[in-house]
């Protein structure tokens, strides 16, 4: 009796604890702490969110343990986002009134164009519906671009002509590189979020504004269950992505990640950074960008976390129990043949 009592307490704190965080990042700025303002700071103002009592009362029923066979909270108590642990009604109201705009980027390169179309499809139906969105499409192929698709009210597609790359690391490698570039040049000026996708994705489900935050990063639907031992981190000392061994917290893909304009500034100005000092050593890391990415989300810790839910891969199948809703998934495809080099 005494051990089912304790599994209710700590599972009443873990959900208490997914409603706390998830209210007290609106309350932050988007400053880090000992830093003082920025260039950002003038053109963007940030507020926090206020629910009404109607909303309090519903989110407050959420303090009762609606998911205790998935981990809802981070040891550094950041929440994991999972079907069950957001009233999706209180969300939507709570950020409405704030007329939002979220910077959304993809790179559709080369023969990856061909998935384009099928991904803004589906995010006009399911990503950060009601809330501005501007997608900013990098693309060799301009002429590829589907710019005669119907958006919705307050949602803009504009095309970023980039050079064509021989080889597909380059492509991720240069990644980090021209997202720096598009937030310090306009999009620092035009969005409160920006969301970072990959193109050969399909969203299947709501993906809404539960997923914003400071700074937001997805576990890796492969990986979530293994040991930490078997995660694959780059492991070569040589490489600015090195993670020791025993050291880590999940392993993040990089399909989806994303948070507030300034702290994914700062994300990918530190990646691009480190991947360059690996180009001069000689060194690619083992995923590219995203063992940079990881390496720097295991240094500045996620405000937020994105279930599986959110990056699934539809080579993994529909049997995993604890996906009760597939959002947002890679499709199934022939890499050697989209790629331009094995």
């Amino acid at each position: 009796m005494l051990q089912k009592y304790q599994h209710c307490l700590v599972s009443l704190i873990m959900a208490g604890g997914v409603v706390f965080c998830w209210l007290g990042y609106m309350y932050s700025t988007s400053l880090s702490p000992n830093e003082g303002p920025s260039k950002y700071d003038e053109e963007l103002t940030w507020h926090p969110v206020v629910l009404s009592d109607r909303s309090q009362r519903k989110q407050a029923m959420l303090m009762e343990p609606v998911r205790t066979d998935v981990l809802t909270v981070t040891p550094w108590l950041a929440p994991i986002v999972w079907e069950g642990t957001f009233d999706p009604q209180v969300i939507d109201e709570a950020f409405r009134s704030y007329n939002l705009t979220i910077a959304t980027t993809v790179f559709a390169v080369g023969k990856y164009t061909r998935f384009l179309h099928a991904l803004l499809e589906s995010a006009e139906k399911h990503f950060m519906v009601g809330l501005n969105v501007q997608y900013y499409v990098f693309t060799d192929l301009p002429s590829h671009v589907p710019i005669n698709m119907t958006l919705g009210v307050g949602r803009r597609l504009k095309v970023v002509k980039v050079p064509k790359f021989d080889r597909w690391q380059e492509i991720s490698l240069r990644r980090m590189e021209l997202i720096q570039t598009a937030i310090e040049e306009y999009i620092h000026q035009r969005a409160n979020y920006i969301f970072c996708l990959d193109v050969d994705m399909i969203f299947h489900g709501r993906v809404g504004p539960e997923a914003l935050g400071k700074l937001v990063a997805a576990i890796h639907p492969w990986f979530y269950w293994v040991p930490r031992s078997q995660y694959p981190y780059e492991r070569r000392t040589i490489s600015k992505a090195y993670i020791p061994q025993d050291h880590g917290d999940f392993y993040y893909q990089a399909n989806i990640f994303g948070g507030a304009v300034e702290d994914v500034h700062r994300l990918t100005k530190t990646c691009r950074e480190h991947l360059e000092m690996d180009k001069s050593a000689g060194v690619e890391a083992v995923w590219q960008e995203e063992s940079h990415l990881n390496w720097y989300l295991w240094k500045n810790k996620p405000t937020k976390l994105l279930s599986p839910e959110y990056v699934w891969d539809d080579l993994r199948g529909q049997g995993a129990k604890e996906i009760k809703l597939v959002r947002f998934s890679s499709v199934i495809k022939n890499k050697a043949e989209v790629r331009e080099n094995p």
